[in-house]
Order: C-alpha cells, then sequence, then structure tokens
C-alpha cells in the first residue's frame, strides 16, 4: 500500500498537465475553489495559452466527470480510490479524462507524459502502475457497463457524473427528462457574457468595436444590455471593461435587475452585494439618479463594490459592511423603494462554471442554508416601504431554496404579494422560448438547459399601500 499524504511531492509543477495535476490534488485534499486555484497556478507556471487551456480543460473535465471516472477506475486499480494517494488519483482521473473525452490529444502522448510525471514526483512502481491502468484501457476500452439492475437516477448519475441524492431530487422536483437535461447542460462549457453600460454606451457600438477587433460575439436574447461572446478569452482583460463600458456577468444574472425594473430617484438596497453585478447593474437601470445602498457582511468586499461602482462611473452606489440579518437594525424601516436580496445559496444552478459544487453539497446544507434565507427574507422585506418591492433570488435550483421560501415568505406576511407583472422586454423573450408558465406568477426557475446561461431562481413581490 502506498504511503498517503496531502502534500503534492516533486516541487514546482511544469507543463500543462502537472499543473492540472497539481490543482485537482489541492482542489480535493484542502477544500480550494478550482478556478482559484488554476488561476493561481496558470500565473505561476506562466504556461503558452494553448497549454493554459489544455490545463484548465483537464481541470474543470475531470471534476465534471469524477464519479463517472471512478466508477471506470474502481474495477482496475486495487483500493481505488481511498487506498490510493491523493496525487495519483488526480493523475489517473485526469489521464482517464483526456483518453476518453479530450480525444484531439494523441493518446499514447497522454500515457507517455503520465507515466513520466508519476515517475518524476513518485517512483519507478507508481510509474508502472499508471502506465498498466492507462494500457489496459486503451486495449479494453474506456466506458465500464453500466448493470440493467440501475435506478433511472442511479444511470443518469453515472452518465452524466452528478452525486446521486442530487439526481434523485431532480427527477422528484422536475422529472426525469429535464434532470437529465440539466445534468448534461452542467458538463458544457459555460459561454462569455457580459452586460453593456448604457451610461457609457450602447449594445451596438460595443459590439461593432467587438466586432473590428476579430471577437465573435452577438446580442443576448434574454436582456437589452447582454452581449454574448465566443472564444473571446478572460473579458476583464478588455479595454472595454476597463473603460467601464461593460461588466462580465452571467445572462441569468443579469435578468434580476431587470425584473426589479429600478426607475430613476429610487432609494434601492442590495443586501448581499458583492461582487457588485447586481448592484451597479440596478444603478445603471436608475441613470445614476437615486441611491442604491450595496451591502455585504465582509468589509474587503464592500471595498470591491465600490471599485466596480467606480469603474463604471456610478456616483450613486452606496456600500456598507454588515451582517444582513442586522439590516434592519441599521437602516430605517420602510424606508427603501426597492430591495434586492439575491440570498447566499447552495450555487448549484453555476455547477457548469464551478463543477466542485456538486460533490461538496449535500442534502444538509441545503436545509440549513434554507433557513438562513427564511431568517434573511423576514429581515428584507422589513426595510420596503408600502408599495414597494422586494426581489427574491438565487443562483440555484430546487423548490427547497427557492419557491418555498417564497411561500413561506408570504404566508406569514399577507402584506405581500407574488407580483407577476414584470417587465414586458424582460418576459417577452421567456415567453417565446417557452419557458415562462402559463399561469406565471411572479416566480421563475431558469434551468441552465434552457438558455445555456446559469440556473437562477428570480421572484418579485409587492408590498401592499396602506
Amino acid at each position: 500500500m502506498m504511503k498517503r499524504t496531502n502534500r503534492l511531492p516533486g516541487g514546482k509543477p511544469q507543463g500543462a498537465r502537472e499543473v492540472a495535476m497539481s490543482v485537482l490534488h489541492n482542489v480535493e485534499t484542502q477544500g480550494a475553489y478550482s478556478g482559484l486555484e488554476l488561476n493561481q497556478a496558470l500565473q505561476s507556471a506562466g504556461l503558452e495559452r494553448p497549454d493554459a487551456a489544455l490545463a484548465t480543460e483537464l481541470v474543470y473535465g475531470t471534476i465534471q466527470r469524477l464519479n463517472t471516472i471512478d466508477y471506470a477506475l474502481q474495477s482496475r486499480v486495487k483500493g481505488w480510490p481511498n487506498k490510493i494517494e491523493p496525487w495519483v488519483r488526480a493523475l489517473l482521473r485526469m489521464s482517464y479524462y483526456q483518453l476518453r473525452w479530450l480525444t484531439r490529444v494523441p493518446a499514447h502522448a497522454a500515457v507517455d507524459e503520465a507515466v513520466r510525471i508519476a515517475k518524476k514526483r513518485g517512483h519507478a512502481g507508481i510509474g508502472g502502475l499508471v502506465n498498466g491502468v492507462l494500457r489496459g484501457l486503451q486495449r479494453e476500452g474506456f466506458e465500464a457497463p453500466l448493470p440493467a439492475s440501475l435506478s433511472p437516477a442511479e444511470r443518469l448519475a453515472l452518465t452524466h457524473s452528478h452525486p446521486l441524492w442530487l439526481v434523485e431530487r431532480w427527477i422528484a422536483e422536475f422529472g426525469e427528462s429535464a434532470a437529465a437535461q440539466i445534468c448534461a447542460a452542467n458538463n458544457e462549457p459555460p459561454h462569455v457574457s457580459a452586460r453593456v453600460n448604457e451610461l457609457q454606451s450602447t449594445r451596438e457600438q460595443v459590439l461593432a468595436e467587438m466586432k473590428a477587433a476579430g471577437i465573435e460575439a452577438a446580442p443576448s436574447p434574454l436582456t437589452r444590455e447582454g452581449i454574448v461572446a465566443v472564444k473571446a478569452g478572460n473579458l476583464v482583460h478588455t479595454d472595454w471593461y476597463k473603460q467601464g463600458k461593460f461588466t462580465v456577468q452571467d445572462e441569468s444574472s443579469m435578468l434580476v435587475a431587470a425584473v426589479a425594473d429600478p426607475k430613476p430617484g429610487m432609494v434601492a438596497l442590495d443586501c448581499c452585494a458583492a461582487p457588485g453585478g447586481k448592484s451597479t447593474h440596478l444603478a445603471e437601470r436608475m441613470r445614476n439618479e437615486g441611491k442604491v445602498i450595496a451591502n455585504d457582511v465582509h468589509p474587503h468586499k464592500e471595498a470591491l463594490i465600490r471599485q466596480q461602482a467606480e469603474r463604471l462611473g456610478l456616483t450613486c452606489v452606496q456600500t456598507m459592511a454588515s451582517d444582513a440579518l442586522e439590516l434592519a437594525g441599521k437602516l430605517e424601516r420602510g424606508s427603501c423603494d426597492l430591495v434586492l436580496l439575491d440570498a447566499p445559496c447552495s450555487g448549484l444552478g453555476v455547477i457548469r462554471r464551478k463543477p466542485e459544487i456538486k460533490w461538496n453539497k449535500t442534502a444538509e446544507d441545503i436545509k440549513s442554508l434554507s433557513e438562513l434565507q427564511g431568517r434573511l427574507l423576514e429581515q428584507a422585506g422589513t426595510l420596503v416601504k408600502p408599495g414597494g418591492t422586494l426581489v427574491y433570488s438565487t443562483c440555484t435550483i430546487g423548490t427547497e431554496e427557492n419557491e418555498n421560501r417564497v411561500r413561506a415568505f408570504l404566508e406569514r406576511h399577507p402584506d405581500f404579494c407574488l407580483d407577476p407583472q414584470w417587465p414586458d422586454e424582460t418576459l417577452a423573450p421567456l415567453r417565446e422560448a417557452g419557458s415562462l408558465p402559463e399561469s406565471f406568477s411572479g416566480m421563475l426557475q431558469l434551468l441552465p438547459n434552457q438558455f445555456g446561461s446559469d440556473g437562477f431562481f428570480i421572484a418579485r413581490m409587492r408590498k401592499q399601500s396602506r
């Protein structure tokens, strides 16, 4: 049996595959976030763009397909996975992913490089293990046959590589077909989207400039400010971003401020505002007239929101650092025309961008989060003035954190009611795509398979006038 350690042996990672293996190792053993860990590793390694792209695909692809990979390897490697050293697990998982799904890389190159890394960071015995497993997979095939006795949920969990408990939950809530589509969509690469700052430019102008620069981009079908770019790299590094002409934001997230429909001169509160995308969107829609109070519990994130507002030329954004559960004691009750609660949630709508979420979250996490969301809604509601609007949103999928939270709040507060009078510019594309229920009540669950955007929930409520 190998001596197991959580330390990655062999010094600083070099090359795309070693960098990817190091990131996968740290995500598993240290609970690191894949995106942050990958960015740091790529900066440290200084890889050329093609190698950085390979490392990125290996990291996200391996995490996405984790239980499918482990199911295939458990019959090939004795003691898999728990008795295998973490870095060797990462190497074999990554190599399996590359051989099965990343076919543009020659198989012999992938195997040879994996064996070289195994010998460099371990010893000849580990190199022999890696070589034997990968050569055997090449000879005998990669897909492990699924037993006929599997339930529909078990089959989906292994086919699309999601935890069984989550697949069972989605089947119960949305049906087997929709659950399969959600899981499949979560394994697709996320697209790049941005929100044009209409105080600085127009969508047409930015699209024309991007086209002139050789970037393929198109208008978002969901929001008037949205653009979707293809093979554009990181838009944060562009002049358009630096000049405040747009904010990088998912299309579903853009819908929140659109649904809130703020007007110039209003007082709007964003209870959990970091990193500031929705707060600045509210301010842009208000034409920078009125006041947007952007609150977050972390002081360093308050500074981040302030930086975003300054970049976009927004002077009506006022930041504060406070626990959202204590806002009712720090702001005057009934003082806001609009309150937005983009609540802390399980994040199951952004699995495409953060694939480790599906392996890290549990049903118990969802229960505790839903309880927190209920308490936050109670506080947020006290700050809405009569006739004002309360918008509740999450970037997750499932009734416990979404519809059930809203219904429970409305039962306790009969002075609030759901408001289906969303702006027509928001409803029209949803209706056209068949994503709007016939009996639309004022709350909507967007799924990641519908528009290629994040899974999101949005509810709009109105406080009755006295």
